[in-house]
C-alpha cells in the first residue's frame, strides 16, 4: 500500500478521496435532501379556451350536459285564478329537487279566458333569490310574483335548487359553485318534457320554442349564466340582480345590509377568499376571472333582457345593473332597464308596475 500510494500523483489522490466521499454521502442522506417542487401557476388553469376549464366557469357549462329528466307530480295544490297549482320533482345531477309548477287551465269554458295555444304554452322558469335554505318553502314567498306570470297564460315552474326545501343535495352557494345553474339547466331540459298531469293521455303541454327566465337577486345571477350557456331561453327577466363581473364581486360588492344567519359553511361563505387564494386577485390574473364571468360572455347571449332596480336596495347595488344595460349595448344586444327612486331590493313599493312591465316583456318575445 505504501509504495502505490508513493507512486500515485498527490492531486490525483485528492480527487479519489472527493469523489469516495461525496458518494457515501448521498447513500447515507439521499432522504434529507430537498427536492424542488413543480408549481402549476394558477394563472395556467381554468382559462378561455383551455382543455380542463374551472369548474366554475362558463366554458365548463358549455361542456356539461344537462339531460333533465320526466317531471313527476308530488303534491296538488290548491288552484290559482286560472291555473292548477303542484309541487313537482325533477332531477338534477342525480339529485331529487323539487319545484313549484302551475300550468294554466286552458279551457275557456272554465271560465279563465284562456285556451291553450296548438303549440303549447310559453313557459317561464323562475328563479328565487337568496333565502336561508333552512328556512325555504316550495310554496312560500314569491306568491304575488308568481301568480302575476301563472294567470296570464304562462307555465310556471320555479325550481327549488339542491339543500333546499325538501330537495336532495348539499347547499352549494350561489357564487362559489355552478351547482345551482346546474339544477335551473336540468329543469330547463325538464320543463320541454312536461306531460299534462290532468289527462291519462299526458300530451305534452309546453312549447320548447318559447322559453323565458326570471331572475330576482342570486336568481338573477343563475338566469344570466343560463342564458350566456343555453340557447333556448328566448328572453329574460332580472330583478335586482347579482348581475356584475367577478372582479366587479370581488372589488366591489359588501353587502350595506347584514347577511342573516344561514348557518352555511365556512368555505360557501368565503367564495372570494378562498378564490383569491387559488388563482390570484383579478388584477393578477384577469383570464380567470373573466372565465367565470357571465360579462365576458354577452355577445353569445340567447335574448333580450328587461331589468329592474330600486335605488335604495341595500343588498345588491344598483350600479350592477346600470353596468349590465351598457355591457349589453356594448355588444349590440337588446335590453331595457328600469330604475325605481327610493325603492327596496324586492320592489315593494312598484310591485305591480313591475311585474305588468314584466308579463309585458315577456308576452312581446314569447307569444
Amino acid at each position: 500500500m505504501v509504495y502505490w500510494r508513493n507512486l500515485m500523483p498527490k492531486s490525483l489522490l485528492i480527487v479519489g478521496v472527493l469523489i469516495f466521499l461525496v458518494f457515501v454521502g448521498l447513500v447515507l442522506f439521499k432522504d434529507q435532501i430537498p427536492v424542488k417542487e413543480v408549481v402549476t401557476k394558477p394563472e395556467n388553469q381554468g382559462g378561455p379556451g383551455l382543455t380542463s376549464p374551472h369548474p366554475l366557469s362558463i366554458e365548463s357549462l358549455r361542456k356539461g350536459e344537462f339531460p333533465g329528466s320526466e317531471i313527476l307530480i308530488e303534491q296538488t295544490l290548491d288552484p290559482g285564478s286560472n291555473y292548477n297549482r303542484y309541487i313537482a320533482s325533477y332531477k338534477s345531477d342525480g339529485l331529487k329537487i323539487y319545484a313549484l309548477l302551475t300550468i294554466p287551465f286552458g279551457d275557456p269554458s272554465t271560465g279563465s279566458g284562456l285556451e291553450k295555444p296548438e303549440g303549447g304554452w310559453p313557459v317561464i322558469i323562475f328563479n328565487h333569490g337568496f333565502i336561508p335554505p333552512r328556512e325555504y318553502r316550495t310554496t312560500e314567498r314569491y306568491v304575488a310574483y308568481t301568480d302575476a306570470f301563472s294567470r296570464n297564460g304562462y307555465v310556471l315552474f320555479k325550481p327549488d335548487y339542491r339543500g333546499h326545501g325538501n330537495s336532495e343535495g348539499q347547499v352549494a352557494g350561489g357564487y362559489g359553485s355552478n351547482a345551482y345553474t346546474i339544477d335551473v339547466l336540468n329543469a330547463l331540459a325538464s320543463i320541454k318534457k312536461l306531460r299534462d298531469p290532468s289527462i291519462d293521455s299526458g300530451r305534452f303541454v309546453v312549447d320548447p320554442n318559447r322559453i323565458g327566465m326570471w331572475g330576482h337577486s342570486m336568481g338573477g345571477y343563475i338566469t344570466l349564466r343560463n342564458m350566456v350557456v343555453n340557447k333556448d331561453i328566448k328572453a329574460g327577466v332580472i330583478w335586482a340582480g347579482v348581475v356584475a363581473s367577478y372582479p366587479d364581486l370581488i372589488n366591489t360588492w359588501r353587502r350595506r345590509s347584514p347577511l342573516p344567519s344561514t348557518n352555511l359553511p365556512g368555505a360557501i361563505r368565503g367564495w372570494r377568499q378562498s378564490l383569491i387564494e387559488q388563482f390570484g386577485t383579478p388584477e393578477k390574473n384577469p383570464t380567470f376571472w373573466n372565465s367565470i364571468s357571465s360579462n365576458a360572455y354577452l355577445k353569445d347571449i340567447s335574448g333580450p333582457l328587461q331589468l329592474h332596480h330600486g335605488s335604495a336596495d341595500v343588498s345588491v347595488p344598483v350600479e350592477f345593473s346600470q353596468k349590465l344595460e351598457q355591457q349589453m349595448k356594448s355588444v349590440g344586444k337588446e335590453v331595457e332597464l328600469f330604475i325605481y327612486p327610493g325603492d327596496d331590493h324586492n320592489l315593494a313599493a312598484n310591485l305591480g308596475v313591475a311585474l305588468n312591465r314584466s308579463v309585458d316583456f315577456f308576452d312581446k318575445y314569447l307569444k
